[in-house]
């Protein structure tokens, strides 16, 4: 029997959840377990390859600006299809390259459309289409990430083992072909103008416009919450290496600590979503920045061997809270009739993070920096981004012409 909370739009809750499990064939867990048979492949060096990367990733933090807003004109199953098709061609483009230079379209297109576009899609629907219980939905969705987590790179790894990279890309593309964009399509059934599933869907007349947000001072205040815990986790998650040498913890010490970093993010998504409907999603997010708070305090003071387990867990507890609230953010301030355009702004904005803090806390690592100062730097600046969210008042939708905070 299907939760209540679904019941009304439930093949739309589903369309979330598994769009956002289809956005990991270009998450960097996926990516990353090809990294070295690509720099072997091409003879590439780690800087090489990890600009070609992020150069791909920036710019699709760039073009989603200007595409996110096709969520809001385009019928689902036709921007599904457009997105699944093209993120299988990224796959089998990455399959074929016969040099180090045809990485780069590859990339662009996987992290576009995968790490980009699909994310904003199924979030985006979970906003959308749900209104008394978004938190919750937007909580079902996110559990997308981990499914994801849990089956694509284990599944690519042996795929490369027995067969070699190239085969594993044209088996992505295969799986995107064959049964994620059926199944999609197949979900992206959306109510109609006059239906009772659609009294929220279509938005009111004084819903905000993207121009409208980019004048609202709250935005401002906001927005660095919401970026914070995906600026942090890639930074330290990219960095284990290298904290965990700093700390003389093992390698297998350090893998096994993502056991907590794991249990941290399903555990909480399963809180997540009452609490973002019970307080709002607004109130939620600075909350939600506190447990990362705690952890990044605890690497900075504290060396034992049981600290990776202990700050990964408090990680994963943010990495739920802060998804869960920030996918709710958005349409309870803004209203949902220009939800893709205004998301598009927050997750273009997200993957630029993504692209900056490894590269940020590398030079500083390599600058000398301690972990424990980073660690104590970055617990810095997340408080502070919790207060500066705490300024922001509700939005009023009379609120949309002025400079209301």
């Amino acid at each position: 029997m299907l939760p209540s909370f679904i019941r009304p739009n439930a093949n739309l809750a589903f369309y979330a959840l598994f769009a956002v499990a289809a956005s990991g064939f270009g998450q960097t867990f996926f990516v990353s377990i090809f990294g070295s048979a690509l720099r072997s492949e091409f003879q590439l060096s780690n800087a090489q390859y990890g600009a070609t990367y992020s150069g791909a990733t920036l710019a699709s933090a760039a073009l989603l600006l200007v595409c996110g807003g096709l969520v809001d004109r385009w019928p689902l199953r036709r921007i599904t299809a457009l997105a699944v098709t093209l993120l299988a061609a990224a796959c089998l483009l990455l399959a074929a390259a016969q040099s180090g230079w045809m990485l780069l379209p590859g990339f662009f297109l996987l992290r576009f459309f995968g790490q980009g576009f699909m994310t904003h899609l199924g979030m985006t629907t979970a906003g959308r289409y749900f209104s008394d219980n978004r938190g919750k939905v937007i909580a079902l969705a996110a559990l997308g990430f981990p499914l994801a987590e849990a089956l694509l790179p284990s599944a690519g790894a042996q795929l490369i083992h027995w067969s070699g990279w190239r085969s594993a890309w044209v088996a992505a593309a295969i799986v995107l072909l064959l049964v994620v964009l059926p199944g999609l399509l197949l979900l992206a059934r959306t109510p109609t103008h006059g239906s009772a599933a659609s009294a929220t869907t279509f938005g009111r007349d004084d819903d905000f416009t993207r121009a409208q947000v980019l004048r609202d001072p709250g935005f401002y205040l906001l927005l660095p919450a919401a970026l914070m815990t995906p600026f942090v986790v890639t930074a330290v998650l990219f960095h284990q290496g290298a904290i965990g040498d700093s700390r003389g913890w093992s390698l297998t010490l350090m893998a096994g600590a993502f056991g907590g970093y794991a249990a941290g993010h399903l555990l909480m998504l399963f809180l997540a979503g009452g609490l973002v409907d019970r307080f709002g999603a607004q109130r939620s997010l600075p909350l939600a920045l506190l447990p990362m708070v705690a952890g990044l305090l605890l690497l900075a003071l504290c060396h034992g061997a049981w600290v990776p387990y202990a700050y990964l867990a408090l990680l994963g507890i943010t990495q739920a809270g802060t998804g869960t609230a920030g996918g709710a953010l958005w349409p309870e301030r803004y209203g949902s009739r220009h939800l893709g355009a205004i998301r598009s702004l927050s997750q273009a904005a997200m993957v630029l993070s993504t692209a900056v803090s490894p590269l940020l806390a590398g030079v500083l690592l390599d600058g000398g920096i301690s972990v424990s100062a980073l660690a104590g730097s970055l617990a810095g600046l997340v408080l502070l981004c919790a207060l500066l969210a705490l300024m922001a008042r509700p939005q009023r939708r009379a609120d949309r012409e002025g400079n209301a905070v």
